[in-house]
């Protein structure tokens, strides 16, 4: 009974300890500019999904209601449409790359900024969330979401 306590205990530790790990592959990954690494670690589609709702709603783009003229309607699903056209185009590996390293250059005075030495704060939202804070809290300080997904942690939201 003993041993499996310490098996679980050690399941749990290592759990904790997993996406931890990840955000030193994650630093190794833009430290080398390794982008096969890199894209190991990021689910694109999920950061644009993210950014499409964000700007959906600074744009107020509900669904249309019932307009006469169909002219609410039309503009809405041309600028959706532009939208994830743009989105797909701007919110690429290098985008990841280079706002990562960016946040990273904000947040510490390290030369070269390194990831890690820009982390202020990372920890579980919830079991299958993780959240990690480049930066001091306030205007500057860029968060870095990663998810479980496929039983690996992916970099799944970027908030500047």
């Amino acid at each position: 009974m003993r041993i499996l306590g310490y098996l679980v205990l050690l399941a749990l530790i290592a759990f904790v300890a997993w996406p931890y790990y990840e955000m030193f592959r994650l630093d190794n990954a833009l430290g080398d500019n390794d982008m096969q690494a890199l894209g190991q670690l990021v689910d694109l589609p999920a950061i644009r999904r993210n950014y499409k709702e964000r700007l959906g709603k600074g744009l107020g783009l509900e669904p249309a209601r019932r307009d006469p003229n169909r002219a609410l309607a039309w503009l809405q699903q041309n600028l959706q449409r532009l939208g994830d056209a743009a989105l797909e185009k701007t919110i690429t590996l290098e985008w990841v790359r280079d706002t990562l390293q960016d946040a990273a250059a904000r947040a510490t005075d390290k030369k070269p900024p390194y990831f890690l030495a820009a982390v202020t704060f990372a920890f579980f939202e919830s079991y299958d969330s993780f959240i990690i804070r480049l930066g001091e809290l306030g205007e500057n300080a860029t968060h870095v979401r990663m998810r479980l997904k496929d039983n690996s942690w992916h970099v799944t939201d970027i908030i500047l």
